[in-house]
């Protein structure tokens, strides 16, 4: 089994909550006996719990229903996001979910076409993914030569010139898409267009790459229609750019995830 950050964060917090309840119901009372009026020291360990537990308890609570930092490990989602990008992801946008188990204990909102979501790979929940939402429950999704119907209605799309921001991918064609609000789509040249045709079963998302001919996304079985209990939290703004080796790209910082 792997054991993701989360379950580790939970772990810390129950290993050092541990030993701070033994300590108040167990050895502490003891030492107290034994020292009589002293105050007795306290072990090294009962300090580095008694510091560590509300530190890892704030960011337990943090990361599970506010806001995640991950980073872009790849171009599929450019030229919006780019490899080097720390970005935050809003948990509680779709509901709040128990750590670890996924298990929704309150629903807020709903997930909507056009989204840029983090969801775990139904195929290996271990890894996550982030796609933008193309298709509801229910959506008929067709994709011919990277243009989007969605059932029935084409979706606009206008050519926005040539991307000249390096990264690789240097002369590929830009255009803007109206799906949701409107945002930018890249088509990677030198690659082949995907195309697809099928219908979102119940309780399952479609998601495409904004970097529609070099993503992995749900035109592939390795990740397919994606589960509501696989969607992590909808992607808000950049907070960091770096990418190793270099220098971090401060004009990137703060920027929203549109």
């Amino acid at each position: 089994m792997t054991l993701d950050s989360s379950a580790a964060l939970l772990l810390a917090l129950a290993v050092t909550g541990m030993v701070l309840a033994t300590e108040a119901v167990y050895f502490g009372p003891r030492r107290m006996a034994r020292a009589g009026e002293a105050a007795p020291s306290e072990p090294r360990l009962t300090a580095y719990a008694r510091f560590l537990f509300p530190v890892i308890l704030i960011v337990v609570l943090v990361r599970s229903f506010v806001f995640e930092p991950f980073r872009i490990p790849s171009p599929s989602m450019m030229p919006n996001l780019v490899d080097g990008d720390f970005i935050f992801v809003s948990k509680f946008a779709y509901g709040l979910r128990l750590p670890v188990l996924h298990t929704k204990v309150l629903s807020i909102g709903e997930p909507r076409r056009g989204d840029v979501v983090v969801f775990r790979l139904p195929s290996d929940p271990s890894i996550h993914y982030i796609k933008r939402l193309i298709g509801l429950p229910g959506d008929h999704i067709i994709v011919r030569n990277n243009h989007l119907t969605i059932n029935g209605s084409p979706i606009p799309l206008e050519s926005d010139g040539i991307y000249r921001e390096g990264y690789g991918f240097s002369g590929s064609q830009l255009g803007i898409e109206r799906l949701g609000d409107d945002h930018p789509v890249m088509f990677a040249t030198d690659r082949f267009s995907t195309d697809y045709d099928a219908i979102v079963p119940p309780a399952h998302y479609f998601f495409m790459g904004d970097n529609r001919n070099d993503s992995q996304d749900s035109r592939f079985p390795q990740v397919g229609f994606v589960p509501a209990e696989n969607l992590v939290g909808r992607a808000v703004r950049i907070w960091m750019n770096w990418q190793l080796p270099g220098w971090p790209r401060w004009n990137r910082i703060g920027q929203a995830i549109l």
